[in-house]
């Protein structure tokens, strides 16, 4: 069984990674939940260190090993009490797992059927046996402090694109920085990329 996986980020997907080992490679399968924090667990190398869940998918004649990597115990925690919910498989909870799990946790623990059919391949029935099975049960992870680092992930991609259009109108790239970094100062809650080349250009004209 492999519980933790360490190596070097060689291909990154929208669901997976592939970790060299040191001329060994090994494809690991991430909840998009989890998927939000790798960046900032990658270390400047990129490298990554990885708790797994590893299992077998059997298909007919053949058996796959699948390895499902978490960034933390309690992240794992989490996804293994919500495969134990009747007709949600690893596979299943890797596509549904598409939102912080502080959320999922909160919609389970208030019963709110709505919010949890908005996850991937979770419809209506489904979602009344995940609140009769583990409403209750997971408090504890809607105290993971996730949608902090979404919320920071959202920031820092409006900046790389903010950023990217400073550049494509030729203003250099460290008075571009210079010029995005004043503003989010000022206003730490922009939501858009327009609204922040906008605060930009007021910025400028103020000089």
């Amino acid at each position: 069984m492999i519980y933790r996986i360490s190596g070097l980020v060689a291909e990154k997907g929208p669901n997976y990674l592939v970790l060299d080992l040191g001329g060994l490679s090994y494809e690991v399968f991430i909840p998009a939940c989890v998927m939000q924090g790798l960046d900032a667990a990658m270390s400047s190398d990129g490298r990554i260190s990885l708790l797994t869940y590893h299992y077998y998918q059997v298909e007919q004649a053949k058996s796959m090993p699948i390895l499902i990597g978490f960034l933390s115990q309690v992240e794992k925690d989490f996804f293994e009490i919500f495969i134990t919910v009747s007709g949600i498989g690893p596979r299943a909870a890797l596509k549904a797992l598409n939102k912080p799990i502080s959320l999922i946790a909160k919609a389970i623990d208030e019963g709110d059927l709505v919010s949890l059919k908005s996850l991937p391949g979770i419809g209506e029935q489904r979602a009344r046996e995940i609140v009769a099975k583990l409403q209750n049960k997971v408090g504890k992870f809607g105290l993971i402090q996730d949608q902090a680092i979404k919320d920071n992930t959202a920031a820092k991609n409006i900046s790389e694109e903010a950023l990217d259009v400073l550049l494509q109108l030729e203003y250099k790239r460290s008075e571009a920085l210079g010029m995005i970094k004043k503003v989010l100062e000022i206003n730490s809650q922009v939501n858009t990329t327009e609204e922040l080349l906008n605060l930009v250009y007021k910025q400028k004209r103020l000089k």
